[in-house]
């Protein structure tokens, strides 16, 4: 069968050789196209795709978190990069991560051991702190989908830095939790369970 039809094609190709150079044209065009269009995909994905940041690690015996660590790089973030009364990861890309490896309060609630997505409700005076049992979240996204997970939900005071932080930091101690960047910090009481 496939020798048959292969030499109907010749036939015809030597039959009518007009149709030789239109179907060489069209073989071309084609290719043509689909360079074109392979090229436009790669430029739009390159131009569209966020930078990444870095993943940073704070960590010490009872407690550590994982977040995407942004830079400032001359915007204003809170009030604008980061909305006022809005949830966020708290960091970038990925949400923000928090183990605990003891039982513990955090701002004066109970906190089982365990591993929670870490959000933030920044404001201009206090922040609310919100721990939420479903992992593996990208950004703040769909936490209206998971807000019946929380597990803590309490406010704490904004401290004004005296001095500029380039990159959002987390520094964790044995007694609290401290949140840096821009001019704006937090501190979140920790007590270990005994």
């Amino acid at each position: 069968m496939q020798p048959l039809f292969f030499a109907t094609i010749c036939q015809y190709f030597i039959l009518h050789p007009n149709m030789r150079q239109i179907i060489t044209l069209l073989l071309f065009m084609a290719c043509s196209i689909g360079t074109y269009a392979q090229q436009e995909a790669t430029t739009t994905t390159q131009q569209t795709t966020p930078l990444l940041s870095p993943r940073a690690l704070a960590s010490n015996k009872h407690v550590s978190v994982s977040y995407g660590q942004p830079s400032k790089r001359n915007r204003v973030i809170f009030g604008e990069l980061v909305p006022y009364g809005q949830v966020w990861r708290t960091g970038a890309n990925e949400a923000t991560e928090i183990t605990f490896r003891t039982k513990m309060k955090i701002a004066g609630v109970p906190v089982d051991t365990g591993t929670y997505t870490f959000f933030t409700i920044p404001g201009e005076k206090e922040w609310t702190i919100i721990l939420n049992k479903q992992l593996g979240q990208w950004g703040a996204y769909e936490y209206d989908k998971h807000k019946d997970k929380d597990v803590v939900k309490v406010n704490v005071p904004v401290v004004p830095l005296k001095k500029m932080q380039e990159k959002l930091v987390y520094e964790v101690s044995r007694k609290s939790l401290t949140i840096k960047w821009d001019k704006t910090s937090v501190n979140i009481p920790l007590i270990i369970n005994q």
